[in-house]
């Protein structure tokens, strides 16, 4: 590690000292100075690009240029004649001050396409070749390498610290709803331009009247000659590990014309490359997202699915994946766009993780178990859009998506304090969301927006738990781990097993509807009115039951704790409304964007259980909001906001009788919760600068809530199984974020540092005692990569997690530390061989103990005649090392814990790519 850094450290040393400075002033013929204009070094000998930068607030501009040769210089200013001059460079800094003068031509425009980057309003533009060097092969290489621009831990895409929520490939939705799809398959040599929309608005009538800072899209443009034909890559590849023989094959083709396009993605393979996993496909929106702030309702219908665990190439010993997608975009006039997508996806995995856990409760034993899993995720979505464009004034929505999944996973647990135990889980739920919308421009001053969301979900999970017992045991309640709670739940316990199964199906269907209307006052300052409304009906129904040995099914009768009227089945519906109107007033002052608002609320809601009204309550609520933003430049903002908002549970939380979580942890509801209340503040500042390729970006949020639902969790004696139920908590929680990111690029060499810090506070019960936890966690990390187009690249990082818990019935606390540096290379040698290799180190500790430690290495060797041969053959080696596990630590209100995650063995595969 100590040598690369030096040979980095070095490099880049070399690399500065063989230059010199050219710098100077740009102003206009009145002598003012002009920002953000353009200035490009063109070697004379090379013909090629030699540096690029661009004026900052006073006029100033700086480039580094090579020492002994010849530059053509031209600075270019939209609106002006470009400056074009020659440079010699000796041993010392050049300054050349500059004049440019009004031209209504625009002879600037051409030299701006040459520019790497380049600003046009709210969208910044990357020139994608300018970032690549050979090595590249997909979207996400490049991406990696643009200033601004991260791929975080999740795969998915930032710029300045935001999210990226979909990727367009000339104004074509790719697959909207995840942009990993984008970022995994498109390939590298097909880019012309990135286009990174910042306040982006999916509708242009409303980007003049709402507040769009946190949403950003990126627009891919593709080059001329990936027009109109098919162009993609076809790989297939074999290999072997122990056991088992490998297999891979992945057509990726790609089809774009101005009328239609195609998009087709398979994949098939066992080493582990999964693109899409289960909670991929499960969140995948498909693009749903309200044009409109939020009024202030938080009705989230929470999943009632079977527990799956997400599985790739850190945490399966074995995952196999099939994946088909298929994305289509068809415009048969100007006015009407059709588009939509077809995806099935079938993941088939195993795990096994030991887990050794520390639980808060000190009466409560610790536990260690080994789990071995294995679970299969089908899952088919798809979605059609419609918009209608009838003129400018006029523009109708549609959308419709859907998932229909079938899933099934069996466990085998060993215990130590509950011996062996087998669980098995499946379901069929499916989902289907409509979106309709209407946007009408009536003058200049008055548009109105319809929205209309309709959903129907429907879950089934089926689950089955079998526990061993020893019924000549049953008197000892202290040495069974799990005889106490099968007298609690009601249990026959004469058997050899406790075999427990549960049946459960909730249906939801709500309906989500408003209309907006903005009311332009000048060019300063709007109106907003919204009136709105959420309608939502849910149905839970489960039966709970135990199987004897001899097969007879028998229905429990507990006694549970604190629940004085314990069911086994549930029959529940439950009914919300609400009915708002709002009002908003947005004023631009100067730098600042006031948006101060108000919406008053009438709930209405509704519990029946077993045919009979138990709870029904009518209340209204006004929830004030204000935000301010304050834009310094184009690319600097510091933005404020405070919002009321009312958080409402779900059916899965009211209905009263038991639910089986798992083979140790059971639920039953509470049928009178109420709304929990929140006062959220965030403060965000981000700055994107080009002059001297420094990108900062930092978050605060704050967030106080009243009745929030919390937990009063009871544990048998001497055992980990508990039951648990909700209740609105006496006391108020609180919790604060904060986090950062520094962003800088000196010449060839990119750099990042950031931070996370939160803090949370939270009350509950155990064992119905009262219970404080305060949590405390933060994560640095830092980057250094270099991004040359001779020269071989590489990448060091490095990352630090810290975890403190502190809880009230501990006399101390639990401090995690993770440490994680790493370093990736890749050289494209000869303009034929593309290296890679990838390395990083993990070290887990618990209280200043090193817990467990891991080392993983990837590398690859990839050959092709040259970057226009349409074959390519590639050795990959994957976990060279053979690690065998990895290691976690988890934190929660009632247990600290450390979890050993066995991976995929080392392997070597061969791979051929047929590129069109």
């Amino acid at each position: 590690m100590k040598k690369i850094v030096f040979l980095t450290i070095f490099m880049v040393s070399l690399f500065t000292n063989a230059q010199v400075k050219l710098t100077g002033v740009v102003k206009d013929s009145i002598g003012e100075p002009l920002e953000m204009a353009n200035v490009l070094a063109i070697n004379k000998t090379t013909k090629k690009m030699a540096s690029y930068g661009f004026t900052d607030a006073k006029g100033f501009y700086k480039l580094s240029l090579d020492k002994n040769a010849t530059f053509d210089i031209k600075i270019s200013y939209v609106g002006m004649k470009s400056s074009d001059f020659v440079v010699e460079t000796k041993e010392i800094d050049v300054v050349k001050n500059v004049t440019l003068f009004e031209d209504n031509m625009l002879d600037g425009i051409n030299i701006v396409s040459k520019m790497p980057v380049t600003i046009k309003g709210d969208t910044i533009i990357y020139n994608a070749d300018s970032f690549q060097n050979g090595s590249e092969r997909k979207l996400e290489d490049v991406l990696k390498k643009l200033p601004g621009v991260e791929i975080n831990d999740s795969g998915e895409i930032e710029v300045e610290g935001k999210t990226v929520e979909k990727i367009m490939v000339d104004g074509k939705d790719f697959f909207d709803g995840d942009t990993k799809l984008a970022t995994k398959n498109i390939p590298s040599n097909a880019l012309d331009k990135i286009e990174i929309l910042r306040n982006y608005a999916d509708v242009s009538q409303l980007s003049g009247v709402q507040n769009n800072q946190d949403r950003v899209a990126i627009n891919i443009r593709l080059k001329e000659g990936k027009k109109n034909f098919w162009f993609g890559d076809i790989t297939a590849g074999a290999g072997n590990a122990p056991g088992e023989s490998l297999y891979l094959f992945q057509p990726k083709l790609f089809y774009y014309s101005p009328k239609y396009t195609i998009n087709v993605i398979g994949d098939v393979n066992n080493m582990g490359e999964v693109v899409l996993d289960r909670s991929d496909i499960r969140n995948f929106s498909g693009g749903f997202r309200s044009q409109s702030p939020s009024n202030g309702t938080n009705l989230s219908l929470a999943s009632a699915g079977i527990g799956f665990l997400n599985a790739n190439v850190r945490n399966a010993n074995r995952i196999e994946t099939k994946l088909t997608a298929l994305n289509f975009s068809y415009s048969p006039n100007a006015k009407l766009d059709l588009s939509g997508f077809l995806i099935f996806s079938s993941n088939r995995n195993g795990q096994q993780n030991n887990v050794t856990s520390d639980y808060i409760d000190p009466i409560t034993p610790d536990d260690f178990t080994q789990s071995i899993t294995d679970q299969t995720s089908n899952t088919g979505l798809f979605k059609f859009s419609a918009n209608y464009k009838q003129n400018v004034r006029k523009q109708f929505n549609y959308d419709v998506i859907g998932r229909f999944s079938n899933e099934f996973r069996t466990d085998d647990v060993n215990s130590f304090v509950l011996s062996d135990i087998t669980e098995s889980e499946r379901a069929t739920p499916y989902k289907i969301n409509q979106n309709f919308s209407y946007f009408y421009t009536a003058n200049e001053k008055n548009i109105f927006a319809l929205e209309a969301q309709h959903l129907i979900q429907d879950e089934d999970p089926f689950y089955v738990a079998s526990l061993e017992n020893d019924p000549s045991n049953n008197d000892d309640v202290n040495n069974d781990g799990f005889d106490d709670a099968a007298e609690t739940l009601g249990l026959n316990r004469s058997n050899l097993f406790y075999t427990l199964e549960q049946d459960r199906r909730v249906k939801s269907n709500q309906l989500d509807a408003k209309l907006d209307y903005y009311n332009i006052l000048n060019d300063k300052s709007n109106l907003n009115f919204v009136v709105g409304t959420i309608q939502s009906k849910q149905n839970f129904d489960s039966k709970f039951f135990q199987i004897l040995d001899n097969g007879t099914t028998v229905d429990p009768t507990p006694t549970i704790p604190g629940n004085t009227d314990p069911q086994t089945t549930n029959d529940t519906e439950y009914t919300f409304s609400d009915i708002y109107a709002g009002l908003r007033y947005r004023l631009k002052s100067g730098i600042f964007t006031f948006t101060p608002g108000v919406t008053l609320h009438a709930y209405n809601v509704k519990n029946t259980q077993y045919q009979t009204e138990i709870f029904k309550d009518q209340f209204q609520k006004i929830f004030p909001e204000l935000s301010i933003i304050a834009q310094f430049k184009q690319s600097e903002s510091l933005r404020f906001s405070y919002k009321q908002e009312v958080n409402f549970t779900d059916v899965n939380q009211l209905a009263r009788g038991i639910v089986a979580n798992s083979y140790d942890s059971f639920y039953y509801g509470n049928q009178e919760l109420m709304n929990a209340h929140i006062h959220n503040l965030n403060l965000n500042y981000s700055s994107f600068n080009l002059f001297n390729y420094t990108n900062v970006f930092a978050r605060i949020n704050y967030k106080k809530t009243i009745d929030q639902i919390n937990s009063n969790v009871i544990f048998e004696p001497g055992s980990v199984v508990s039951s648990s139920t909700s209740l609105n908590s006496p006391f108020d929680n609180e919790s604060f974020t904060a986090s950062g990111r520094l962003g800088k690029t000196f010449n060839k060499i990119k750099t990042s540092l950031g931070a996370n810090y939160s803090f949370s506070k939270t009350y509950q019960f155990i064992n119905s005692l009262e219970n404080t936890n305060k949590l405390f966690s933060q994560s640095y990390s830092a980057s250094v990569s270099t991004n040359f187009r001779k020269a071989p690249n590489v990448t060091l990082g490095y990352s630090l997690r810290l975890s403190d818990q502190n809880n009230s019935a501990r006399t101390a606390a639990i401090k995690g530390v993770t440490n994680a540096p790493s370093i990736s290379f890749d050289a494209y040698v000869w303009n034929s061989l593309t290296v890679r290799s990838d390395f990083s180190y993990n070290e887990v500790k618990q209280d200043g103990v090193v817990a467990n430690s891991y080392k993983i290495l990837d590398a690859s060797l990839a050959y092709r005649k040259n970057k226009d041969a349409k074959w390519e053959y590639e050795l990959v080696g994957s976990n060279l090392l053979a690690t065998g596990s990895t290691a976690s630590v988890n934190t929660s209100n009632l247990v600290f814990s450390i979890k050993e995650t066995f991976i995929l063995p080392r392997f070597i595969s061969l791979r051929v790519k047929y590129q069109l």
